[in-house]
Formats: structure tokens, sequence, C-alpha cells
């Protein structure tokens, strides 16, 4: 499986770009449910898009923007009708190929998972599959081992199928050879802004301007319910810190799994593999005569193409790790020793470059990673045996979370403001069953404990309400001076586009305009140099045959961008025809995969709810 994953990184990381894949929170079967609600976006084909997924999204795409200008810029401003509906397309997208995905009913087993993740190289040690790295991965990743591999449950299967569509493209050498050199090729930028803000003392905004815009938005000034609320969490986790092990508990366990310490002996051997025994001892005198060119026979003459590109090198291994025959005979030579060994492979010539002798790893080397696995056993216990009573404490004494706390040690966490659609950061609370049962009315108006609801593998949250607010309209006066504001920056980013559409145009008659330009990067489709995938696009199709050349756009909001291409440097491409190949693959199965997309889009139902796209 990993293997897969390897094999066609270059594809798939297009493709994750691309659709930007979310089944990692959601799960494929919340794409393939339908729900309905008031919060709802967009549905697809009968699959919502909520408010709450919509705003996440966007809030993304505002913050890549936001970096782009040095974090100068206000992701308000960013918050247009036109940039909402591109992402709601963008979104639109990645459902329908995650719908797709779904009906093709692509599973793999948890069991498939676990064993794919024991056999991954980025967990192993010495050979072995290491506890210890595949638990500072997780707690890296803020996630735990049944969550991971839920994950790679749903995202492995859609990579494959993400990776199907984009394979169907046939690439041909000339072809490649020439995208290749195009991908290459880099252009010399410097780029200048105009920005927003130089415009706005320029503008004025009257009082009836502001109420006629109050008036005709009034479902943007319209709060939303919400509460504040305190909370508690029983959690495995929390509860193994409250115990830790005992030294006792450690050195116990240590000796209970020596056996699991042991680190066997490993061996690192390097070989050529022909098919011949002539061809094989012929090799062994060569070598015998000159041992430095073992590495350059193993590259020409190897038919092992994965370890002939590096001179023959197999890396460390154990026992029970090589076909028999190789085993046994690298496991019987001594160090520098030349042998060959017979396979269903064919013949290998064998030099043996490494031996270390096997250990028992001391208690002081395994006792973070046993001490860590030791806290999760006793945690996960403690969470079995006490989970029954927290939820019948926080239910049998609704009135107050404190018994439920002071019973188990927990501490009482308060929220700000959290709406009910959600939309925000909400930590702990972030489950749509613990919302529901947190703004029911009996929660509300008795200010009684929501039941303790599993937000996560061996976690279990109940909350209380603080305090309330409904929904309401807000009041004209409070608001005044934030609309004002909005209309004042539209206006100014208008007479910064103006400014920027005719300043271009002074520019391309060769006109004398001073900017501040800054210092010239080399763009190319291959690098970036962090400018916008469609800024980039410009660059590379701009006419050059005239230097320096100017291209501008509007970048909604922030001002207008104006970019001076002075020079071109043309490119080489990887020396590497497979590679070149590889990449061009990749080009061409992104505009497979796009016309895939539309395809599904000519085919489904999708509605709507503009006033939920609004800004609210």
């Amino acid at each position: 499986m990993f293997d897969f994953v390897q094999k066609h990184r270059f594809i798939l990381q297009i493709f994750l770009g691309l659709i930007a894949i979310t089944f990692a929170t959601w799960g494929i079967e919340s794409y393939t449910r339908y729900a309905g609600g008031r919060d709802t976006v967009a549905s697809v084909n009968g699959s919502d898009i909520s408010q709450r997924e919509f705003s996440e999204q966007l809030r993304q795409q505002q913050e890549q923007l936001r970096r782009m200008f040095g974090g100068r810029l206000d992701p308000a401003v960013l918050d247009t009708p036109e940039a909402r509906r591109a992402v709601l397309d963008q979104m639109i997208a990645q459902r329908l190929v995650a719908i797709e995905a779904a009906k093709r009913n692509l599973f793999m087993s948890r069991e498939a998972v676990i064993e794919a993740i024991t056999q991954a190289p980025e967990f192993q040690e010495n050979g072995k599959f290491s506890p210890a790295l595949y638990s500072a991965y997780l707690a890296q990743r803020g996630t735990t081992d049944q969550r991971n591999v839920q994950q790679l449950q749903a995202e492995l299967p859609l990579l494959r199928f993400v990776s199907s569509i984009g394979e169907t493209a046939i690439v041909s050498r000339a072809v490649a050879g020439r995208l290749a050199t195009l991908e290459a090729q880099q252009r010399e930028v410097s780029e200048a802004r105009i920005r927003t803000q130089q415009f706005a003392a320029q503008v004025k905004v009257d009082e009836a301007q502001i109420k006629q815009y109050y008036e005709q938005n009034a479902a943007e000034f319209r709060t939303p319910e919400r509460v504040r609320a305190e909370y508690v969490v029983l959690s495995a986790d929390a509860l193994a810190r409250q115990e830790p092990p005992t030294e006792e508990e450690i050195k116990k366990a240590y000796e209970a799994r020596a056996s699991a310490f042991r680190v066997e002996e490993q061996r690192r051997a390097s070989h050529i593999l022909v098919k011949t025994k002539e061809e094989a001892d012929k090799i062994v005198a060569e070598v015998k005569a000159n041992p430095n060119r073992f590495t350059d026979l193993a590259k020409k003459q190897s038919q092992d193409t994965g370890s002939a590109e590096k001179g023959g090198d197999l890396g460390w291994f154990g026992r029970g790790m090589m076909v028999k025959p190789f085993e046994d005979a690298v496991f019987e030579m001594k160090q520098g020793e030349i042998r060959v060994a017979q396979s269903e492979f064919g013949f290998h010539v064998i030099r043996l470059t490494g031996i270390q002798e096997g250990k028992q790893r001391p208690l002081e080397e395994v006792r973070k990673e046993l001490t860590a696995e030791l806290a999760r056993q006793k945690g996960q216990k403690k969470y079995s045996e006490s989970a029954e009573a927290f939820s019948n404490t926080v239910y049998e004494q609704s009135e107050s979370l404190k018994p439920a706390a002071d019973k188990f040690k927990l501490q009482i966490q308060t929220t700000g403001w959290v709406a009910k659609t959600g939309g925000q950061e909400l930590g702990a609370l972030d489950n749509a069953k613990l919302l529901a049962a947190l703004f029911s009315s009996d929660a509300i108006a008795n200010k009684r404990n929501t039941d303790a609801v599993e937000v996560a593998p061996n976690t279990l949250v109940a909350a209380r309400v603080v305090e309330h607010q409904p929904a309401a309209q807000r009041k004209f006066e409070d608001v005044k001076n934030d609309i004002a504001e909005t209309l004042r920056g539209r206006e100014a980013f208008k007479l910064a586009e103006q400014e920027g559409t005719a300043t271009l145009e002074k520019l391309r008659k060769g006109e004398d305009v001073q900017l501040a330009w800054s210092a010239p990067k080399l763009v190319s489709r291959r690098d970036a140099q962090g400018f916008p995938a469609d800024l980039v696009r410009r660059v590379v199709a701009a006419d050059v045959s005239k230097l320096p050349t100017y291209i501008g756009a509007p970048v909604e909001g922030a001002g207008y961008l104006l970019m001076r291409i002075t020079k071109v440097v043309e490119g080489k491409p990887a020396a590497d025809e497979k590679q070149n190949e590889q990449r061009v693959a990749g080009m061409l199965g992104v505009a497979e995969y796009e016309a895939y997309v539309a395809s599904l889009k000519g085919r489904a139902d999708i509605s709507i709810n503009a006033a939920n796209l609004e800004k609210k």
C-alpha cells in the first residue's frame, strides 16, 4: 500500500492540491449521507456542504492570500461574493469525486492498514517496527492509533481512485521532452503593488449609502443564536496523566517484554544479480582483481534495477527479510568476503559490507517509549472503568458539572460565545451531537448538563449552558461604522484597480512610470516563488518576444499587482527521460481530472442556498 503511494507520489501531490481531500476529517459516510438542514450552503446529489465546512475552507483560502501579502492584509477584505463562490465551486468538485469513490465501494480492511503501517519504512528501526517512532508520529499530528487507521482506511482507496483517473493520459517521449523543457524555463520577474489603502483617504461615504446597504443586506447583520458554556472532558489521555507508571511497574514491564527489546543481528550487503553462473564467476574474478569496480559493475550489469542505482547496496537487514538462499549465504560470510549464491531470481554476486551484532536494548534506552505505552494502557483501563460512572454522574446531578469534575479530578473549562451553526474554533465541543444537545430547549431553559457525548475515541465530554442569546438583528447604530469601512474599502479597491490598469497601459507604451519594483525572482512552472498558480500561469504564458514585458491583475480587496518580466532563461529538463515522462504524465493527468470533474458536474443534481452563501 505504501509502495503505491511512493511510486505515484508526484501525480498524487498534484491531485491532492486540486481536491484538498477532507476524508480525514469527515469520513466517506459523511459524503454520501443526506442530512439536510438550515445551515446547508449547497447540496450535491443529496450530500450537503454545511456552513461550517464552507467557512473553514474559506478561512484557509484567505490565510493563503494573507501570507502572500506578508501578513499585512486583513482577511476580511477577501471575503467577497466572487471569492465565496469560487471556494464553493471547488468544494462541489471535491464532493462529486468523493461521492463517485464511495459508489465504487472502495475499501481497505483495518487489518490491511495495520499490516501496512507495521511495514512502512518510516516506522522501522533496526529492521523492525518501532512503536516509539509510530507513537511520535501520532503525537506530532495530535491523533490516536484508532483515528489514524480509520483515516488511512478512507484516504488510501481514494488516492488509488484519483490516481486511476489521471493515469489514463498517454505521453509520447517527444511531447514529454518538449513540455519538460518548457516546464524548466525560468522568467525573471519583479513586482510592484498598488494597494487599496493608498486610496482610502479619497473615498467619502455618506449616511444614505450606509443606510441603504444595511437595509439591502439585513441578513448579514443578524447575530445567530449562541451560548457561553462550561464543560468537562473525560479522556484516557487525561486519566493517564493523573497516575503515571511507577518505577516498579516500568521495570516489571521491561523484564516481561525483554524479547521485544532484543535487537537481532543485522548485516549489510551489496549484490550484483545476473542470469548465469558464468556471468557471476566472471564478475567475481573482476572484483577480486580490482575490488573498487564492484559499484560500477553493479550499476552496469545488475538485473536488480532498484539496488543497481545504488551500486548494489541493499542496506541493513535481519533474518527473514531476504530470500532464503541469499540470506543463508550472507549470514555465513565474513566482513568484506565475496560469494556467489543462487536463488529463484538468478545468481547473486554478494559482497558483505557490514555486521551489527545482536544486542539487548537497555532499560534507559527504551524507558520513554515503555513509559508512554504503560501510561496509555493504564489510561485506557481507567477510562473503561470510569466512562459509565462519569455519564451517570453528569446525568443524575444535572444542575452542575462540579460533582463529576471533583469525582474524576477533572478541570471545568469555559468557552466564549459559541454559535449554533458552528463556524469557529470549538475545541472539545467540535461535535455535531454535543452542539445539538447544548442548544436543546432543556439545556438552555433549565441550564442542565448535557449527556456525556463521545466526541472522539476514549473521550467523553459533558457541557452546560452558562448564558444564552437568541438570534437577533443588530441595530443600525451598532454596525454603521463597520458598513462604512466596508464601503470605503470597496471604493478604494476600485480606484486601485483603475490606477493599476492605467499604469499597466503606460508601461506597455514605454512611458516612464515611477514604481517601487521588488528584487527580481526567477519564476517557473516548477518554482512559483510564492506566487499563486493563476499568476504563474499568466507569467509563463506572457509574450516575451520583446522585453521587458508587463502583466497585471487585480487582487480582490488588496489592490492591483503589476509584474515586470525582464529576462527568459531557457530551462534544462532533467536528464532522466523517465522522470520527465512522469512529470508530464502528472500535468496531463490534471487535465484528465478536470475533464472528469466537468463531466460529473454536467450530470449532477446541484443546488446552492444563495442566502447561506452570503457573508454572515
